[in-house]
């Protein structure tokens, strides 16, 4: 079953505004630990303009609807007291990918993801997830699912091992007699064997991901839903969970990874999304995506500023001299316009040791679409 922190009540969106929201009863773990209740992270504020991909997000024309894991048409969560937290959501997920759901903290990611997985009934609009309907689907979606939201919940005065035998008996398709096989094994997978025994109240930020992980992955599942899996984890961490969700897709297994770190989306993911404002931006592979950023003309020299003076001159746009180099924008330039303005940075007197147009990067695709600044560390 889906490994969801939350066991009942809904409180409203980080922010103060908008009134408690109680959803009926859905199908979690019994045996989940008692926690706060999680809130939702949609925040007020105008809508973006919705992008226009292809809604598929997928450049095999082969592919069809009915391939989607995960799809949304005209998804709406409005709390009480009016607060938009996602706003006519129209979402696909191909089946096989690895799809990065991006946006930045109160860009309405959880929220959608507490959606789909039915801890939370939308305001309008309609959700499937493996074909099914969502939320009346929860019992016979969700033991298909594995899923990490918000932050595992654990019993803090159990260990490790005990928390994963636990989740797993809470599970009703789970053999109990190859439980200790299987808590073994998804130890091993996050890389937890050595603290197996040690209670989770003593866990790092990081460990306590790789349990709430582990959790997720303790029978082979469609689909694999993440919310950012690699908060509180190391450089080391974070490269060691990211070759683990590659090794999960190349079982066959759909993952949805939320997250606001660009590098992980770049490094992992075969589609993504965009979300600013509770609005979907724009959808599609991640080559597709970086391909809508504007590529940036760099020059490497140790004469920024003589440099930065020839490119001004010769009508480039967007001049920004750095460290040893210098940028601006490319598109006044035509491609055989660019040995040109090398040959005139170096009759200028530039010691040029490096010219050319480096491609766009996801990073430039979303301060383009959403005029924001976003984390890309990782």
């Amino acid at each position: 079953m889906t490994r969801a922190p939350v066991t009942g009540d809904v409180t409203e969106p980080a922010g103060g505004r908008g009134a408690e929201v109680r959803p009926a009863p859905v199908a979690v773990p019994a045996v989940a630990p008692p926690t706060a209740p999680a809130t939702g992270d949609g925040r007020s504020g105008s809508a973006a303009p919705s992008g226009s991909a292809d809604p598929s997000g997928s450049a095999d024309p082969s592919w069809s609807p009915s391939d989607a894991v995960i799809s949304t048409r005209g998804l709406t969560k409005r709390f009480r007291g009016g607060q938009l937290a996602v706003d006519g959501l129209d979402l696909t997920v191909p089946r096989g990918s690895v799809f990065g759901f991006l946006g930045p903290n109160g860009s309405g990611k959880t929220t959608t993801i507490r959606m789909l997985m039915g801890l939370i009934a939308p305001t309008s609009g309609v959700a499937t997830v493996l074909g099914a309907s969502m939320p009346q689907s929860v019992t016979a979606v969700l033991p298909r699912v594995g899923a990490l939201i918000e932050g595992p919940a654990l019993y803090g005065f159990l260990s490790g091992r005990d928390n994963l035998a636990r989740f797993d008996a809470a599970d009703p398709t789970a053999d109990p007699r190859t439980r200790r096989q299987r808590v073994t094994e998804a130890l091993d997978r996050v890389g937890l064997t050595a603290a197996a025994g040690k209670k989770a109240r003593a866990y790092s930020l990081g460990m306590k991901q790789r349990l709430g992980l582990a959790s997720a992955l303790l029978q082979p599942r469609e689909l694999l839903v993440l919310d950012e899996p690699t908060n509180g984890l190391d450089p080391q961490g974070m490269r060691e969970i990211r070759a683990l969700i590659r090794e999960v897709a190349a079982e066959g297994t759909t993952v949805f990874l939320s997250s606001h770190l660009l590098d992980e989306i770049e490094q992992v993911c075969t589609h993504a999304a965009v979300m600013s404002r509770g609005r979907l931006l724009v959808q599609g592979t991640v080559a597709e995506l970086a391909a809508r950023a504007q590529g940036r003309l760099v020059v490497r020299t140790p004469d920024v500023a003589l440099a930065a003076g020839v490119l001004a001159a010769h009508r480039v746009r967007d001049v920004l001299p750095g460290e040893d180099r210098v940028e601006g924008a490319p598109d006044a330039l035509a491609e055989d316009g660019l040995p040109e303005l090398c040959a005139a940075l170096v009759a200028a007197g530039v010691r040029v040791r490096g010219f050319g147009v480096e491609r766009g990067t996801l990073e430039d695709a979303f301060v383009a679409l959403t005029g924001e600044g976003f984390d890309v560390a990782g």
